[in-house]
């Protein structure tokens, strides 16, 4: 039991789950304080609360709850990927990657994983391609159709270009992150997939996961950790 609850708050560190989690244990203890003061109507009101706050929570937060449930038993970070095809997509994700932040030309990625990324795809123009690195650089050059907002990849296909995903609602303080990372830790925060993000202003190169943004990160890990080399885990700490 202490494992499994270990593990609850792992996955809730940065996410509003963790919010929650604070918000019911408070009402729990107004709760307690009121039946033991014999505070009757307080006690009435917080036993309804309870009772029909869980289904409206299910429904308010259903994104968090699918992505808890979507990750329960996957053992690596990449499993959307099958083995064989890993190494391959991985090696032309990371080359184009190099590409865009050695040009300064900025990018986002997004990476499906088990959740389905299906309702963001009908705010872009759908495709299926071959995921390479020549595609994937020459779909950001500046100034064409699709460089302009999110690609998404499925398997070993390019799903999506120009595709626009939901903005963070928490609060960044670091100036250096633009709408891009707001972007990708948005995502994050409601789906499983991976995002990486190419900055256009600084040429760095961050990768968003479970609600956090790991930041200064080089091809050569990104290739590691698509290929399931790596764990998101071994990276220095994120930010939320």
């Amino acid at each position: 039991m202490a494992a499994v609850i270990y593990r609850g708050l792992r996955y809730l560190v940065g996410t509003r789950g963790l919010q929650i989690v604070f918000g019911v244990l408070a009402l729990l203890a107004i709760y307690i304080a009121a039946f033991l003061l014999k505070f009757t109507m307080i006690t009435y009101l917080l036993g309804v609360l309870f009772t029909y706050g869980a289904f409206a929570m299910l429904v308010l937060f259903q994104p968090e709850v699918r992505n808890a449930l979507a990750r329960l038993g996957r053992s690596r970070v990449f499993g959307a990927f099958s083995t064989s095809k890993t190494s391959a997509v991985a090696g032309e994700v990371a080359e184009a990657v190099e590409r865009l932040s050695r040009n300064g030309t900025g990018a986002i990625i997004a990476i499906e994983r088990d959740n389905s990324l299906q309702d963001y795809l009908e705010s872009g123009t759908t495709m299926q391609a071959t995921v390479s690195a020549d595609l994937l650089t020459t779909i950001f050059t500046p100034y064409s159709p699709l460089h302009d907002g999110a690609v998404i990849l499925r398997g070993d296909q390019i799903v999506g270009a120009g595709c626009i995903l939901p903005l963070t609602q928490h609060t960044i303080t670091d100036k250096s992150m633009g709408t891009r990372h707001r972007a990708a830790l948005g995502l994050s925060e409601e789906t499983d997939a991976l995002v990486i993000v190419v900055s256009e202003e600084s040429s760095s190169i961050s990768l968003a996961a479970a609600g956090r943004i790991h930041r200064a990160i080089t091809p050569e890990i990104i290739e590691a950790i698509l290929a399931g080399r790596q764990e998101l885990d071994a990276l220095a700490p994120a930010t939320a």
